[in-house]
């Protein structure tokens, strides 16, 4: 219906090449920030007055498994999809006795152009150039499995026109999957699976250990 506003689906996000926390410098961080958190905190602020004066409307924010999950070498990216899952509940909170409700979809690995559009990061540091090498190889390897953006669409549509949307939606069956194990499985489990899949301990195993000349 013209001059409504029934639903805002925020997707926009980007990431640096898979690197350690400390090779992204602050001004880096902001910026990923600014568009994957702060975007959304703009667009729901441009909607929300429209949608309180008509009495409903819909806030889907498209999240990921690493708003759930740890993520090692991309800690910046996960930390802004944590961040969307702690934004949307509690906006959720807020408007539903308003008639809006807010949605997280948390899809796993999606076949896009997502990691073509990379950044490097800007402050490189030699100590984390085999692994940044191996990781790059290994999700591209994950990255010919990814389920289709279709999927992710379908999971979108159902929360936006469901009578009762839930907070959280799962996007595959791997999402899934991810989802059950961080809620059940003991931690370490958890965590040593995260290195298997990634092959982790097969790339660090190699480097050098630095000894302490104190001991």
């Amino acid at each position: 219906m013209e001059g409504r506003i029934d639903l805002l689906v925020n997707n926009a996000g980007f990431s640096v090449a898979p690197a350690g926390a400390e090779e992204s410098s602050i001004e880096q961080a902001q910026s990923i920030f600014d568009t994957n958190f702060f975007g959304i905190v703009r667009m729901t602020r441009c909607v929300v007055p429209h949608m309180r004066y008509q009495g409903n409307g819909r806030i889907i924010n498209i999240g990921s498994v690493l708003g759930f999950l740890p993520a090692p070498y991309l800690a910046i990216y996960a930390a802004t999809k944590h961040a969307i899952e702690g934004y949307s509940e509690s906006v959720d909170h807020e408007l539903r006795t308003r008639g809006i409700r807010v949605s997280v979809i948390e899809p796993a690995y999606t076949k896009t152009s997502f990691d073509a559009n990379f950044l490097e990061p800007d402050s490189k540091l030699d100590e984390y150039r085999d692994i940044r090498a191996a990781l790059g190889e290994r999700l591209k390897a994950i990255a010919e499995t990814a389920d289709d953006p279709g999927v992710v669409a379908d999971v979108v549509l159902k929360a936006a026109t469901t009578a009762r949307p839930k907070l959280r939606y799962t996007a595959g069956t791997l999402a899934n999957r991810l989802r059950v194990l961080r809620r059940f499985a003991p931690a370490g489990l958890l965590d040593a699976g995260i290195r298997k899949d990634l092959r982790l301990d097969a790339v660090t195993a190699s480097l050098p250990r630095v000894v302490d000349v104190n001991t």
